[in-house]
């Protein structure tokens, strides 16, 4: 007997419960009406028999996929090598495990990527997409759009201000046609105030700033931050990097060619900040005796292992990623437990900004 033959079917379930093929269906599907105590026989029989509903005919009845794509614009490389992609996929993982939802990992390497992921998402495969790392001038929000999707971006787009310097003919809305723009993000400003008034408080005043790809409301923020503190800095004191270790390296090594002065760094992030602590060892200063150093982010597999150990702004990277999942469920019309998540009841899914904190390593 094959396989297929031998799967329990919901008439099985039914006659095992002793109640009708429509009370079963309606049980599996989730749907009101079934008195409890009926609920509870068809859910034993369930699990006597091992029963797994059809997926393809589940859709059918519910409009649903149970799956979210789950999209990072970055190359396969890039994503593999840097632990943030890893806890923010932790986050997300963790809340759509919770409600009985598949990930569906979507990446781009170039732009026949764009127009694969964007047939995907409009081919009817997943129920929204969640979607970060965006950069000002990818095509995938417009494709999102297109395609109907409903979605939460990791960060905030760069459209959500109107429209952005370097982005020549963007629309000040591709994703949401009008519709209000869901996202989830940290307080990359505040949290860059703090690093650098901290280095301030530590008596340092020549401080310099490695910034990320400009392309990235992130990196944009955290160097409006250190520029709403050190307004008076020089444009030889700003060196853009990338978000890597090998950027930050060759960005610490321009700013000391420009200024052999310079006695504190603020980098954009902690992958950063580590090839930034390289590059000072190479040239035989000590950190923080002669350089202090802050990164961003707190990735403990990154911070807690540099030497020294690095102080940074913590932001939590695990958690926005649940709560990207947590929107899109909600804005879905899930049912979901009574936690805080920035929205009133009743109201539709709101963007979050969540707070960062300053955690004090050996470094600065």
């Amino acid at each position: 007997m094959s396989e297929t033959a031998s799967r329990p079917t919901l008439e099985a379930v039914a006659a095992r419960a002793g109640v009708s093929r429509a009370t079963v269906s309606r049980v599996v599907n989730g749907a009101e009406g079934v008195r409890k105590p009926l609920a509870e026989r068809v859910r034993r029989a369930v699990a006597e028999l091992g029963y797994v509903p059809n997926q393809a005919a589940r859709s059918l009845v519910t409009k649903r996929h149970d799956a979210v794509a789950v999209v990072i614009a970055e190359p396969e490389t890039r994503v593999f090598a840097d632990p943030f992609f890893a806890l923010q996929l932790r986050g997300i993982s963790k809340e759509l495990t919770a409600h009985d939802a598949q990930l569906v990992l979507l990446l781009t390497e170039g732009r026949e990527d764009h127009a694969r992921v964007g047939r995907y998402l409009a081919g009817g495969h997943v129920d929204g997409a969640l979607v970060f790392s965006l950069h000002l001038d990818d095509p995938l929000p417009g494709l999102i759009r297109r395609a109907e999707v409903p979605t939460v971006f990791g960060g905030r787009p760069g459209w959500s201000d109107g429209p952005q310097p370097g982005a020549p003919g963007r629309e000040p809305d591709p994703a949401g046609a009008g519709r209000a723009v869901v996202y989830v993000d940290s307080d990359n400003r505040g949290g860059a105030r703090e690093a650098v008034r901290h280095l301030l408080r530590t008596g340092r005043t020549r401080i310099g700033h490695i910034a990320g790809p400009l392309d990235q409301t992130s990196a944009v923020d955290r160097l409006d931050g250190f520029r709403d503190v050190m307004g008076d800095a020089g444009p030889e004191l700003i060196v853009q990097g990338d978000f890597t270790p090998a950027g930050g390296e060759r960005a610490l090594r321009e700013l000391l060619d420009r200024r052999p002065d310079l006695d504190a760094v603020f980098a954009a992030n902690d992958l950063a900040a580590s090839g930034a602590l390289r590059a000072l060892r190479e040239r035989g200063l000590r950190v923080p005796e002669d350089v202090a150093v802050v990164g961003f982010d707190d990735m403990l597999p990154v911070a807690e292992q540099t030497d020294p150990p690095l102080t940074t702004v913590r932001q939590d990277i695990e958690e926005m990623g649940r709560l990207m999942a947590r929107l899109l469920l909600r804005g879905l019309d899930r049912p979901q437990p009574g936690e805080h998540t920035g929205e009133d009841a009743g109201d539709g899914p709101r963007s979050v900004v969540l707070p960062t904190t300053l955690v004090r390593r050996a470094s600065a």
